[in-house]
């Protein structure tokens, strides 16, 4: 009888061992099985992670990307990782750039193409101040006026050519210091960014005239999402996935301001980038106005012909580019209707 008793408790031992090394078994092979469900892709913003790009890195907090099959990198950008490079050798599956400079790069052979177009206003500006007699676009002639580089300048010099005006052009840093300590009658600023920066010296938005190209027929759209040709060939669910992903971000950020501010500020921390809360809550509010324009009525992430068109023309003019693929070829809109 004890024999018979020691032999099922043994029976049983093993069992057991048999049924926990069985479930033991079945939970990586379920949790691999779940991560097999995701696709791999990597995105990086054409800039530092402030709030600027705040949409993108709430949908990866809160998991949208993955809700929508994807596993997201996300590489910070900056001065030394630009996004149209990383794009161009295959480094980003994803990049955000200015439609500008993403056109320029297809006149030179790289096939990128714009998946959605995400700011809808140009925030580029001139700033002046009042004290220096500037309160019109031809005061600025013979004026001293800060000027960034590269894809910076089309805007402001198609400005002055527009009002037949010559002022001294002085090349600008990515500070406002000199403007700030009088070097410069006017300087290049972001509406949501070096702006505020001015705003925060101690200078009353009356004490300055500002002119915003975006208001003067020079309104180049801004941060776009863009990928390769190749890539949306081969992939044009997970791109209108990604974009979709991205969209929702937005409006989370928007709609959970202070959640938001929270993870921008943790993610500029982590990259050492000196920032506060209230340029940061500025510049997401800021980036609601360009995304989502008061009156508009073309869905998030639209690119229209007319923007495209208009680009384009000012581009070739200054013979920065001499050819431009066709509207259809350079767009492939990933915007889901409200029916899909």
């Amino acid at each position: 009888m004890v024999i018979l008793v020691n032999e099922l408790q043994n029976i049983m031992k093993r069992l057991l061992i048999i049924i926990f090394s069985g479930l033991l078994l079945l939970l990586p092979a379920h949790s691999s099985a779940k991560e097999r469900g995701l696709t791999k892709a990597t995105f990086i913003p054409q800039w530092v992670p402030q709030a600027q790009f705040a949409g993108y890195y709430m949908a990866r907090h809160k998991g949208i990307y993955r809700k929508y099959g994807i596993d997201l990198t996300i590489i910070d950008g900056g001065p030394d990782r630009p996004s149209d490079m990383f794009l161009k050798d295959g480094r980003a599956d994803f990049a955000t750039m200015w439609l500008a400079s993403a056109i320029s790069m297809r006149a030179k052979g790289v096939r990128v193409v714009n998946i959605a177009q995400m700011l809808k206003r140009s925030a580029l500006m001139l700033v002046a101040k009042r004290s220096s007699g500037i309160k019109t676009p031809h005061d600025l002639d013979k004026k001293r006026v800060g000027i960034w580089g590269d894809i910076f300048r089309i805007q402001p010099m198609a400005f002055f050519k527009k009002y037949n005006i010559h002022p001294i052009i002085v090349r600008q840093s990515y500070s406002v210091n000199l403007f700030l300590r009088g070097g410069v009658d006017a300087a290049s600023a972001m509406w949501y960014n070096e702006y505020y920066t001015i705003l925060m010296s101690g200078i009353d938005e009356d004490e300055l005239t500002t002119f915003m190209f975006s208001q003067d027929g020079l309104n180049f759209p801004e941060d776009g999402i863009y990928t390769t040709e190749n890539y949306y060939k081969s992939s044009p669910s997970l791109c209108k996935r990604f974009v979709k992903a991205s969209i929702e971000g937005w409006r989370y950020a928007f709609s959970h301001p202070e959640e938001t501010l929270d993870l921008v500020l943790k993610n500029l921390r982590k990259a050492y980038i000196p920032a506060n809360r209230v340029h940061q809550r500025w510049m997401l509010e800021r980036m609601k106005d360009l995304m989502i324009p008061e009156g508009t009525k073309s869905p998030v992430g639209v690119l229209t012909k007319t923007d495209y068109l208009r680009v384009v023309k000012l581009l070739k003019g200054y013979g920065l580019i001499n050819t431009a693929p066709d509207f259809r070829e350079f767009y492939h809109p990933c915007v889901y209707n409200e029916d899909n």
